[in-house]
């Protein structure tokens, strides 16, 4: 069963959003994957500079802008995650559509709100 969410854009700067989501998810019980450009740690959780090899992932949420997506596009999509999740300022038509083509439901939200709302 795919039960993990990897945090794409994950930052050690405690006042970034993909760092507060990977706190707020750990608090929730969720396994978090974390992934970023600089590597470092969020509490109990190694940022990994390169895409998982791991098939259980259920939910990717994005804190990448659309120019710095395409490079991890492919990636995304070969995880075959349930969905993928758009917090504000990552919203990317072109790969919200080739989600939808490959199974994977593409969300504009937040994963902040969807956590603190019990919609996650």
């Amino acid at each position: 069963m795919k039960t993990k969410t990897l945090v794409l854009g994950a930052s050690p700067n405690p006042e970034r959003y993909s760092h507060l989501a990977v706190n707020m998810l750990r608090s929730h019980g969720k396994d978090v994957v974390a992934v970023g450009p600089k590597p470092g740690r969020i509490a109990d959780i190694d940022i990994q500079a390169g895409m998982p090899d791991t098939p259980d992932i259920d939910t990717v949420t994005l804190y990448l802008g659309p120019a710095n997506q395409p490079a991890y596009a492919d990636a995304i999509l070969a995880l075959k995650p349930r969905r993928i999740i758009f917090n504000p300022g990552t919203e990317n038509p072109e790969l919200e559509t080739r989600a939808a083509q490959n199974g994977v439901q593409a969300l504009r939200a937040c994963t902040l709100v969807l956590l603190s709302t019990g919609q996650y």
